[in-house]
């Protein structure tokens, strides 16, 4: 049993109450035993006493519960030691639910806890529920004015930081601590090393090498911290790696191996770890055979059953949630692929993928989830080049299908799965999941204060999330989890078929990117060679739409710039279908593709320019399975809500917004709000039923700390506060500045209001990618709608209203600079409406068809007796005759 463990048992034992003792008794005796001699037996041995004792009618008493809750602790450490991750993470995650729940107490919960539940939640990418944890027992270690916890809580928040991308943040908290805090050698030494990773991140080399050689110098005679004196030393070897001083990296790393050989209690991971790096160093210097054997020792550590394996890779039923495991099986593959084994390394990677799956279903939070998408996306962008390299080489249409599948994948994953969810999961899971984004928004507004934020409110809002997390995940075990369904390559091709529909999907990689054109059913893969994951090209381009005078003032550059752009990216020529779907990736979310200029010349007339514009109707989407999955549009008649804040006599004022409500008035019927009545509360308690939304207002795309946002009269929304409403519309217009525009994530898209609108369950939109101007905002949202009133599909509308604006002899040329007619793009189905029916004219026409009917009939008879009469009259006379 641990030290610590062992102490809280005997203080507990001691203090046992009679009546509780015999549960008690048996609790601890378990727990006793299993930590005396940990096996998969006793381990299962301490779960039926915990189930017993909850089936247990007998009122629990406090002390009863604390006991439980330090078998979870034992249990959750031993999970995490025998590679059980999430079970781990589960039996935390129950000993800290009971413990705040019942308020329990004489207990060292963030040591025994929060520490390894927030360290296991930062290991498998949980990134948002390993912040909370750690500012939480931060909080705790303030109040308890515990030194040595608040500086565990410091270097785990600032690895949180490094791995989401917040590196300056990290260095921030870490440079701060050591200027404001007496520290001792130990702590002084241990947030150096830290922020020697920091420097590593943020590139600056010569500071990460002081910071790590002084960590060195401080903890080196300090036996109780060789792991992590070894750590320093690990991390020097690895910046001498990346400076191709292998050398360096050998002798540092041998000094890291003695020092992590003195460790106690060496956990089967952090070994894993050691043969990882390695097994790296050796990779880097061209050493396969190294590389394997210490690849090998990984799969040996980590998983028991590949001992007696002769092959190289394990068993896809061994795997679990464990990012070691990962990372080698990346290695395996990329060791295959320097020994000409591409196949192999599929496999390999293949592998990983499964263990990604995993990690996948234990997150919660959106940013996480979106975070560890990158590692998905560097795996994948290595899979397209393996299959299209074998492609090359055999010329078989299956490897390029199955390279556009895996580039599938990694699009819009979390946008995908949260639409899925929104028909699968149950009423209690929704209200938990609006309770969480609730809170979120009041953690990320109170933020935004800055110094005058108030962190009392933060931790308790921090406190009630991890409490609903806690609680939709108990939720969630017990539905299940949903697979997702299969992605259907036939059915897409079928519909573009029937849409007379081209689709290109880009992947935006570290190497280069690539386009898949599916048209006629089959798939062509370009890749496109990029300067060191740069495309300058394209960056000058989307540069000329920051200010719209850099277009008008060089026409020439536009037109150069704009051609060389469209030939880079491979875009069809328009001759085989007339609609053109986009699935763009990274930066390319911010290109107008339609803007984009054909053939070069030499006029300044921008209506006489060669645009893209010319030859396609244009349509972007998220994913080419939210294109194939797209709801049919409603039948009913259009009905608008219109929301037209105009902020009249005040700042912020649009008046030809006012001109933009006018018109569409004039085409379609449907509920308008302007001024002080276009608050937040009446376009929520008014947007169900409305088959087009159309919001005329400000809005701000929000930067690396201030989420976007959109400003209603009354007060101004986060992006994120719009997943709660629950839209269904057929087409949501957002004419507002930089409504697409947010924080970018390759893959997923950048985190825009228009994100917002697509997470409340609409499909279509149309929204800015840039400021926009008021004047010519209204002109093209004039002949967008005059367009759809004649029944046009959404596209159609979208591309005619800028052929349109282009053509319209009353706008002056500059006005007529793409800046102002290509800011809006659609995304979305090309399905064309129902056209409307007026049902009153239905009936008019019906009746009237039943009275020429009628009347009709009525002179047939007439006319049929008449010519009755007649041949009798003639018989008669014949008769006679």
């Amino acid at each position: 049993m641990n030290l610590h463990h062992l102490y809280s048992f005997i203080l507990l034992f001691l203090s046992l109450n009679v009546c509780g003792q015999n549960q008690e008794d048996k609790i601890y005796n378990a727990v006793d035993s299993f930590t005396a001699n940990p096996s998969a037996k006793a381990l299962q041995n301490l779960r039926n006493i915990e189930s017993d004792f909850w089936k247990s009618a007998k009122p629990k008493t406090k002390d009863e519960l604390l006991a439980i809750v330090i078998l979870n602790c034992n249990k959750a450490y031993y999970e995490n030691q025998f590679g059980q991750n999430l079970d781990a993470v589960k039996s935390y995650e129950k000993a800290w639910m009971i413990y705040q729940k019942n308020k329990l107490k004489n207990y060292d919960i963030v040591e025994f806890c929060l520490k390894p539940l927030g360290n296991l939640y930062t290991v498998l990418g949980d990134y948002e529920n390993a912040e909370n944890t750690i500012k939480q027992y931060y909080f705790i270690a303030s109040q308890q004015k515990n030194k040595t916890q608040k500086t565990a809580a410091i270097l785990n928040l600032s690895n949180v930081y490094q791995n989401t991308g917040n590196v300056y943040k990290a260095t921030d908290l870490i440079e701060k601590t050591i200027q404001t805090e007496k520290l001792s050698n130990k702590e002084k030494g241990l947030l150096l090393n830290n922020l020697g990773t920091n420097y590593v991140l943020s590139s600056k080399k010569s500071e990460a090498e002081t910071s790590f050689l002084k960590a060195v110098s401080l903890l080196k005679n300090d036996k109780s911290q060789t792991e992590t004196l070894a750590n320093a030393y690990r991390n020097l070897a690895q910046l001498k790696v990346n400076e191709n001083d292998f050398a360096k990296a050998s002798e540092y790393f041998e000094k890291a191996k003695t020092e992590f050989n003195k460790t106690p209690n060496r956990e089967p991971r952090k070994i894993g770890q050691f043969y990882f790096e390695a097994a790296f160093i050796a990779f880097s210097e061209g050493k396969l055979a190294e590389a394997q054997e210490n690849i090998a020792l990984i799969f040996k550590t980590l998983l028991p059953s590949f001992s007696n394996s002769k092959n190289r890779l394990p068993n896809q039923n061994s795997l679990y949630a464990e990012t070691v495991l990962l990372d080698a099986l990346d290695l395996q593959a990329l060791i295959f692929l320097a020994e000409n084994q591409p196949k192999n390394a599929l496999k390999s990677f293949g592998l990983s993928f499964k263990i990604e799956e995993m990690i996948q279903s234990l997150l919660v939070y959106e940013n996480s989830k979106i975070i560890t998408q990158v590692r998905n996306r560097n795996r994948t962008e290595k899979c397209i080049e393996i299959y299209l390299s074998l492609y090359e080489k055999e010329r078989k249409m299956s490897y390029l299908e199955s390279a556009f599948l895996l580039s599938e994948q990694t699009k819009s994953i979390v946008l995908k799965n949260h639409l899925k969810n929104l028909e699968t999961v149950s009423r209690e899971e929704k209200l938990i999941l609006q309770q969480l984004q609730n809170w979120n928004t009041v953690i990320l507004k109170e933020q935004q204060k800055l110094e005058l934020a108030d962190i009392l409110k933060i931790n308790e809002a921090v406190k009630k999330q991890n409490e609903l997390m806690l609680l939709l995940k108990t939720k969630q075990s017990k539905t299940g989890s949903k697979k997702n369904t299969s992605f259907n390559l036939s059915g897409l091709y079928a519909k573009l078929e029937k849409d007379n529909a081209t689709v290109i999907e880009y992947f935006f990689g570290s190497h280069g990117i690539y386009n898949f054109t599916l048209e006629n059913k089959k798939i062509t893969l370009h890749k496109i060679e990029t300067e060191k994951n740069a495309f300058p090209e394209l960056l000058s381009f989307i540069e000329l739409f920051k200010d719209p005078s850099a277009i008008v003032n060089n026409p020439k550059k536009y037109n150069q710039l704009g051609n060389k752009v469209y030939k880079k990216l491979q875009i069809p020529n328009g001759q085989k279908h007339k609609n053109l779907i986009i699935i763009p990736d990274g930066i390319l979310s911010f290109l107008p593709f339609e803007a984009l200029i054909n053939e070069t010349s030499n006029t300044s007339n921008f209506t006489k320019m060669h645009y893209l514009l010319d030859k396609f109707d244009v349509a972007y989407n998220n994913s080419a399975e939210l294109y194939l999955n797209t709801n049919t549009l409603s039948n009913n008649k259009k009905s608008i809500l219109g929301v037209f804040p105009i902020f009249a006599k005040t700042n912020y004022e649009l008046p030809f917004s006012k001109n933009e409500l006018q018109s569409i008035q004039h085409n379609f019927k449907g509920q308008f709000f302007e001024n002080e009545n276009a608050s937040f509360s009446n376009f929520k308690n008014n947007s169900i039923g409305k088959s087009i939304i159309h919001l005329s207002t400000h809005a701000s795309s929000g930067d690396f700390e201030i989420p976007a946002s959109i400003k209603f009269y009354d007060q101004e929304i986060l992006f994120s506060e719009l997943y709660n409403l629950k839209l269904n519309p057929d087409l949501v217009v957002l004419s507002a500045c930089e409504t697409g525009i947010g924080k970018l994530y390759k893959g997923e898209g950048a985190m825009s209001v228009a994100r917002g609108f697509q997470f409340a369950g609409a499909q279509n939109l149309l929204f800015s990618l840039w400021n926009v101007n008021d004047y010519t905002t209204s002109v093209f949202m004039d002949y967008f709608y005059k367009d759809l009133k004649h029944n046009s599909s959404f596209v159609k509308a979208t591309s005619n209203a800028k052929r349109e604006f282009l053509k319209d002899e009353n706008i002056p040329n500059a006005k007529k600079s793409p800046y102002y007619w290509s800011a809006f793009v659609y995304y979305g189905t090309l399905e064309k409406p129902e056209k409307q029916t007026n049902y009153i004219l239905y009936i008019i026409s019906f009746l009237a068809v039943i009275g020429l009917f009628l009347g009709f009939n009525h002179y047939r008879n007439g006319k049929s007796s008449r010519n009755s009469q007649n041949r009798e009259i003639q018989k008669n006379k014949v008769q006679n005759n």
